[in-house]
């Protein structure tokens, strides 16, 4: 069983479901590719992030799964978490694809990417809204899906924050249609 990613909901309305994150890590990578190629592109780099490519840093003091914290290169990799999480990078035409990191690790004792396109990104505390949606994940579809979304966040008076996130839990051999994936939108809401 993957870990998933925790929230707290904090209500439901017409299109989408209010939730608050937990201030999280994440193992994140940008890649210079367009929309259908940038999932997969980033998920190369950060599956060997995860397989083991790192290192623990000093400050860990203990022994995780029993490989000393000294270990210097190929660590014993972390487990899988979903989503892969994606959204656009400030960088015109690239993404950056990220993993969510289990939430045991603190910035200090995450291990430390070997491949230096791969980085550690604390991010805080946010409410956000999110809409679950089934299918294909092609750009017109996830676009579709959030066009929807904005427009009912901006109907219950909430105001966007950022960029939007796409969210993939299922890996790439489930049917289509059995696929789990959402749009994620941080929002400020009314009263904030």
């Amino acid at each position: 069983m993957v870990q998933q990613q925790q929230y707290t909901v904090l209500g439901r309305f017409p299109g989408f479901e209010l939730r608050h994150y937990p201030a999280h890590l994440l193992a994140q990578v940008t890649v210079n590719s367009g929309f259908q190629g940038a999932g997969n592109a980033g998920f190369r780099y950060l599956y060997a992030y995860l397989s083991g490519r790192s290192s623990f840093p000093a400050s860990y003091g203990l022994e995780l799964s029993g490989w000393p914290a000294s270990a210097q290169r190929a660590g014993p990799g972390l487990a899988m978490t979903a989503p892969v999480l994606m959204e656009p990078s400030p960088i015109p035409g690239a993404f950056c694809v990220a993993f969510v990191l289990p939430a045991d690790l603190t910035a200090s004792t995450a291990p430390v990417p070997e491949d230096p396109a791969v980085s550690i990104v604390p991010v805080p505390g946010q409410a956000a809204a999110a809409a679950a949606f089934t299918g294909r994940w092609s750009e017109s579809n996830v676009q579709g899906h959030l066009a929807a979304l904005q427009s009912a966040v901006t109907a219950e008076g909430f105001t966007v924050l950022g960029s939007p996130r796409f969210a993939r839990f299922d890996p790439p051999f489930r049917p289509w249609f059995l696929r789990r994936n959402e749009v994620l939108q941080d929002v400020e809401g009314p009263g904030d």
